[in-house]
């Protein structure tokens, strides 16, 4: 960026714009200039401003307010607020505000040359950093996955080796781990990427109506089918469909499904006609099927249909080096679609991130992180801009935050069978960090299990 960014100066006072304006030029800086907020607003719009020198006390908006409007149509914009002598504590309230710096009435231009050559440098700086980090982000995402564990990675590479075949597939895990991503990132993929993806929740929808959303049905067939209606096995042909919650659908659907499966052809509901259909077939669960099959609660033939190839996703807790790159990726995405300048968390955010348990995975981090960027008041998410059950007790009994890590450092010991180095590595954190964590917990360490 250098010397090629744009600074704005604003001030009501001719002389005041047009000196800073002046300086700034001679030594190299593009300078734009206006008399007042509103007219700085429409230069905001129309040109990339990466600093805003705004004097505090103007006609119609001043200079905090100015920020404010200025912050909301680019969140990126540094502003350094102008204030006359002898208003410092005003000055300080704009830095609480978000600005990032004051200068006084009369002003040193050496020392206003000085400060903004310290902003484009840190500007500067925060721009390769968030080239850097999108390097790195483009270079563990794998059709809109991101991550960069072992145990993802080698799902990745059975992505890529399924995806061109015909093969059905099933994709086993608990609810929130990516399932019905993973199933686009076959199809994406697939010879198939440029015909449609169709998703189907089996859980959704009640028994009555599920066969006539999958198979279609004639007019009449039942109260309420006005008219003849195609299912998704005909919206999906070429195509791929995405049977989500397979377990959930009862013993006539399955019989059906079967059908359509080994034949690929479909009769709608209350219709005798058959209708071909070439679909690809991705199922995903969060039950044991083959329990079920055990019990009689799934047909054992339609199992082994489906589950030609079988991926097995991990919980977000089972995969903890994806879990700050996917809290990094949601800060960016959610900033930039509520239009907020956050840029990072605290460390005791970073802590509890990297510590708790994510019963409900990638979905309650995705959720947890939209929240936090939605309250947050400035560049940082702290906990208190967290749901409430992050950061103190739902209810009479309920766990602190503290409860939540010590219970997790015990499961992990309890794994590791209490090796410390090992413990510490699947937790994310330095050894030393786990020994104190577990001294405040008063839990005994013997030597022979470092």
């Amino acid at each position: 960026m250098g010397k090629k960014a744009i600074i704005l100066v604003v001030d009501d006072e001719k002389i005041v714009r047009e000196s800073l304006r002046d300086w700034l030029v001679n030594v190299g800086y593009r300078v734009e200039v206006a008399e007042s907020g509103e007219t700085a607003l429409e230069i905001i719009k129309r040109k990339k401003v990466i600093i805003m020198l705004a004097d505090l006390v103007m006609p119609g908006l001043d200079g905090i307010e100015l920020m404010k409007e200025a912050n909301r149509i680019n969140p990126r914009i540094i502003t350094v607020i102008i204030t006359a002598y002898g208003s410092i504590q005003t000055a300080i309230s704009a830095i609480r505000e978000g600005a990032y710096d004051y200068i006084e009435k009369p002003f040193c231009p050496e020392k206003v040359e000085l400060l903004v050559k310290h902003l484009v440098v840190h500007q500067d700086l925060v721009d390769e950093n968030i080239s850097l980090k999108q390097k790195i982000e483009d270079r563990y995402l794998f059709e809109g996955i991101i991550a960069k564990s072992s145990v993802m990675l080698r799902i990745f590479e059975l992505i890529k080796t399924v995806a061109p075949t015909t093969a059905t597939v099933m994709i086993i895990g608990k609810t929130g781990t990516g399932k019905e991503m993973v199933a686009r990132a076959i199809h994406l993929q697939s010879q198939r990427r440029d015909k449609p993806f169709i998703a189907v929740s089996c859980a959704s929808l009640p028994e009555s109506l599920l066969e006539s959303e999958l198979f279609g049905h004639e007019k009449g067939s039942f109260t309420g089918a006005i008219e003849r209606k195609k299912g998704k096995f005909e919206a999906a042909d070429q195509g791929t469909l995405f049977l989500d919650e397979i377990g959930e659908i009862n013993a006539n659907t399955q019989i059906h499904l079967l059908r359509a499966l080994e034949e690929k052809k479909i009769t709608r509901v209350g219709g005798n006609e058959e209708t071909d259909v070439d679909v690809r077939v991705i199922a995903a669960t969060n039950k044991d099927l083959r329990a079920m099959v055990k019990e009689g609660g799934f047909r054992e033939d339609l199992f082994y249909r489906l589950n030609v190839v079988s991926i097995q996703l991990p919980s977000l807790r089972d995969r903890r080096e994806d879990i700050l790159p996917l809290a990094e990726h949601f800060l960016r995405k959610f900033s930039k679609n509520n239009d907020k300048a956050v840029k990072c968390f605290s460390p005791e955010v970073i802590e509890f991130i990297m510590n708790h348990a994510w019963p409900g995975n990638v979905r309650e981090l995705e959720n947890m992180i939209e929240h936090g960027v939605i309250l947050a008041k400035n560049r940082e998410i702290k906990m208190t801009d967290l749901p409430q059950e992050f950061c103190q007790p739902a209810a009479p009994g309920g766990k602190t935050i503290e409860d939540v890590t010590k219970s997790h450092i015990f499961q992990v010991l309890e794994d590791t069978r209490g090796n410390i180095s090992e413990a510490a590595k699947i937790l994310g954190i330095q050894r030393m960090t786990l020994y104190n964590k577990l001294k405040k917990f008063n839990y005994t360490v013997n030597k022979s299990d470092a």
